[in-house]
C-alpha cells in the first residue's frame, strides 16, 4: 500500500525555489501595489518589472503548470499544484507571475478543452503568454449563480448569433480582451441542455460595461467586477465555445478546477495570517506580559494551527482524488466540501489574527482587513456556500438507504437479540457448564 506524507526531493527543490522567489521577489510587489493585479500590469513601468520575473519562472519550468506541455505548461497534477498554490496564495501578485491567475486559468482550461484550433490561436495562446486578460461572464443580476433563471439570450441570425441580456460581477471585464459569455439558446428545454457559451471580444459593438463594481473597501465604480449590458451583440457562429447546449458541462469543467485552486491558495493565506498572529503575540507587551503568555491568545494559536492543518490535509486529499479519478464530477462532493470549508477557515484564522493586532489589524496598513473581507467573498465565488452544502449532503446520502423497520438499525435491543442468536451455541454451552 502507498501512504506517504513526503514530497519527492526533486519537486521539493522546486517548492523551495518557489518559496524563496515569492518571498524575495514577488511579495515586495504586494507592498508596492497591493492587490491592483489587473489594472497595473498594463502600465509600462510595471511590465518592465514583472516581465523578467515571469521569464525567471519560465526558466525554472514553472509557468502555467496546470496546463500540458502542448500549451506551454508542465501538466502537473492537482496534488503538485496544491503544494505550489499554497505558497503562491501568500501573495496577490504571485499567480500572475506564475501564469495561474484567476479567472484566466479556468478560461484557458475550457478553451483548451473545447476550443477550435482557430479559437486557441486567437484567444488561448495570447492568454497563456500573459499578453491579455480574460473575463468569465456568467452570473446575472436577478439570478445570482442559479443558471435555471438566467435570461441572457443568444438567437441565431444567419451566420451570426445575437446576444441580449445583463451579466453581473463579471470579474476583470474592464481589463479583459475577451469575455466568455453563458447564454440561453433554447429556452424550451432545461438549462442543462439549453445554454451555450460564446467568445466575445470586449470591443464588439453592443458590449456595454455599465459599472465597474468594487468590493467593500474600494471606491464606487472603480472596482473590477463588471455589470454588463449585452445589447444586440453580434458574434460570428465560429465564436461558439463547444457545441450548442453544452455550456453547463463546460462550466462544470471550469468551476471544479477553480474551486479547488481557490482552496489551495487559501491554505497559504491562512498560514500567513497565523504567521502574523504568532509574531504579534511574541512582540506585543501589555497588562504585565507579552501576548503569547495570555491563555486566550494561546487558544487562538492552537485553534488556528489545528484548523489549518485539517484544512490543508483535506485539500491535498481532494487534489489526490482528482488526479486519481481524472474526473471532477467523480469528486464533486469532496470539492464542494472543500469549498464550504474555505471561507470558514480563512475567516476564523484571519479574525483571530486581526483581533490580536488590535486597532492596527483593522487598518489598511496591514493586509488582515482585506483578507477578512476576502473570506466573505470566498463564500460566494464559484457558487454560494449553501449550494455546496446541499451538493455534499445529496451526494453523501446516495451512499445510504432507509431503514424500514420501526426502530433504527443501531437499536440496541434488536442488536442484542441478533448477537444472542449468532452465538447461541456457545452461550448454551457456557450455561450448561455452570
Amino acid at each position: 500500500m502507498a501512504w506517504d506524507f513526503d514530497t519527492d526531493p526533486e519537486f521539493q527543490e522546486k517548492l523551495d525555489w518557489i518559496d524563496g522567489f515569492v518571498r524575495e521577489e514577488i511579495e515586495p510587489l504586494d507592498a508596492l501595489w497591493g492587490d491592483q493585479v489587473y489594472d497595473r500590469p498594463m502600465e509600462e513601468a510595471v511590465a518592465r518589472i514583472i516581465g523578467p520575473l515571469k521569464q525567471r519562472v519560465r526558466d525554472q519550468r514553472l509557468w502555467a503548470c496546470h496546463l500540458g506541455p502542448d500549451l506551454g505548461g508542465e501538466g502537473y497534477g492537482q496534488l503538485k499544484l496544491a503544494l505550489m498554490n499554497e505558497i503562491l496564495g501568500r501573495s496577490s501578485w504571485a499567480p500572475t507571475i506564475f501564469g495561474t491567475q484567476a479567472p484566466d486559468t479556468g478560461n484557458a482550461e475550457i478553451i483548451a478543452h473545447y476550443g477550435t484550433e482557430e479559437q486557441k490561436a486567437k484567444y488561448l495562446q495570447p492568454l497563456l503568454n500573459g499578453d491579455i486578460i480574460s473575463c468569465y461572464s456568467m452570473t446575472e443580476p436577478q439570478g445570482g449563480a442559479d443558471p435555471r433563471v438566467f435570461t441572457t439570450r443568444a438567437v441565431r441570425d444567419g451566420d451570426e448569433w445575437v446576444i441580449n441580456g445583463w451579466k453581473f460581477f463579471s470579474s476583470n471585464a474592464r481589463w479583459a480582451s475577451f469575455l466568455i459569455v453563458m447564454t440561453i439558446t433554447d429556452p424550451d428545454v432545461e438549462v442543462y441542455r439549453g445554454a451555450t457559451m460564446f467568445l466575445v471580444p470586449t470591443d464588439t459593438p453592443g458590449v456595454d460595461i455599465v459599472r465597474n463594481i468594487g468590493l467593500g473597501h474600494e471606491p464606487i465604480n472603480d472596482g473590477g467586477h463588471g455589470l454588463i449590458h449585452y445589447d444586440n451583440v453580434r458574434v460570428p457562429a465560429d465564436n461558439m465555445l463547444g457545441g450548442e447546449g453544452e455550456a453547463f458541462a463546460i462550466a462544470q469543467t471550469r468551476l471544479g478546477g477553480g474551486r479547488i485552486h481557490h482552496a489551495m491558495r487559501t491554505v497559504g493565506q491562512t498560514q500567513k495570517a497565523l504567521d502574523m498572529l504568532c509574531e504579534r503575540a511574541l512582540s506585543r507587551y501589555t497588562a504585565g506580559s507579552i501576548l503569547a503568555e495570555k491563555q486566550t491568545v494561546q487558544n487562538y494559536i492552537a485553534d488556528s494551527y489545528a484548523e489549518i492543518m485539517q484544512f490543508r490535509l483535506f485539500v491535498l486529499y481532494v487534489a489526490w482524488r482528482i488526479d486519481k479519478m481524472k474526473d471532477y464530477r467523480a469528486v464533486r462532493h469532496d470539492i464542494a466540501a472543500v469549498k464550504v470549508l474555505t471561507p470558514q477557515v480563512l475567516h476564523n484564522v484571519v479574525q483571530r489574527s486581526l483581533q490580536v493586532h488590535g486597532a492596527l489589524g483593522a487598518t489598511n496598513e496591514l493586509p488582515l482587513a482585506r483578507m477578512w473581507q476576502g473570506a466573505a467573498v470566498m463564500g460566494l465565488v464559484d457558487g454560494p456556500t449553501e449550494v455546496h452544502r446541499v451538493t455534499v449532503a445529496r451526494q453523501i446520502l446516495k451512499r445510504y438507504h432507509p431503514n424500514h423497520g420501526t426502530w433504527p438499525s443501531e437499536w440496541i435491543p434488536a442488536k442484542m437479540e441478533a448477537a444472542r442468536e449468532k452465538f447461541a451455541e456457545y452461550l448454551e454451552h457456557e450455561v450448561a457448564n455452570l
